[in-house]
């Protein structure tokens, strides 16, 4: 597997704005200053950042608990497509593509995120994965621009997202979005922030949701998957300057 060569072109020259206006995105300015914020801010140092968060023992109980569920009925074919949908600078999508691989070492893996430094951040890593860009509330949208330029399918096997939903702004549009891109019987891995009381998140982290209660993750899913497993990450959080901020793991099945 390999990447088009002209797929740094496209990430490194795409008119962002127009892009997005295709995928009549809401909240179009705030959207377009996370894009500037990740750029500047995160894109060629997003693995220390996140290390710096996670630590490498709660880095690699993300890892083993995503791969985990990726491998757990129902079984993914040896040629499954998966997608990591938020993939940052592919950091998770590396790791986990590694761990799935030696068992299903036919299977493969595409990246999307909505800023473009993220991804060529991630193809200066790898070319094992396939980048593109997007929006989390509209994947399969996202998916028919980014044919133009890398070839990408159109419905995939599994997805899951790290970190991603709580800079979404509508919830439901974006567990609607994969539900239209997964296969029958695919399956879903969404990790994210429980809610935390740090309102200053929003500004140190461009964060636009405080976490979430699972509660209300659950009720979200259950409007288009049929078996919805939610539960915390006892002992692992999101730990940014003395501050704490719990994990939860959806297991989602179409």
């Amino acid at each position: 597997m390999s990447i088009k060569p002209n797929l740094k072109e496209y990430l490194q020259n795409i008119d962002i704005i127009e892009y997005l206006k295709k995928l009549d995105v809401k909240d179009f300015d705030d959207l377009i200053n996370g894009i500037k914020y990740f750029s500047e801010n995160e894109a060629a140092k997003r693995d220390n950042i996140i290390l710096s968060y996670f630590g490498e023992e709660g880095l690699s109980r993300i890892i083993e608990s995503i791969t985990g569920y990726l491998l757990a009925p129902p079984k993914l074919e040896a040629k499954s497509k998966i997608l990591d949908v938020g993939c940052g600078s592919g950091y998770f999508t590396i790791n986990v593509a590694k761990k799935v691989r030696e068992q299903l070492p036919k299977a493969s893996f595409y990246a999307m995120d909505v800023t473009p430094a993220m991804l060529s951040t991630l193809v200066s890593k790898t070319d094992e994965i396939i980048p593109f860009i997007g929006v989390a509330e509209n994947i399969s949208g996202s998916i028919n621009l980014a044919r133009k330029y890398v070839k990408i399918p159109r419905k995939f096997d599994a997805i899951f997202s790290t970190l991603t939903l709580h800079h979404c702004r509508e919830v439901e549009r974006v567990f609607e979005s994969i539900e239209n891109v997964l296969r029958k019987n695919g399956k879903a891995i969404i990790i994210d922030l429980c809610t935390h009381p740090f309102k200053e998140f929003k500004e140190e982290m461009g964060d636009i949701h405080l976490g979430f209660d699972p509660s209300f993750i659950e009720k979200e899913a259950k409007q288009f998957f049929k078996k919805v497993y939610i539960k915390r990450m006892a002992g692992i959080g999101c730990k940014c300057s003395g501050r704490v901020a719990d994990l939860f793991i959806a297991y989602l099945i179409l």
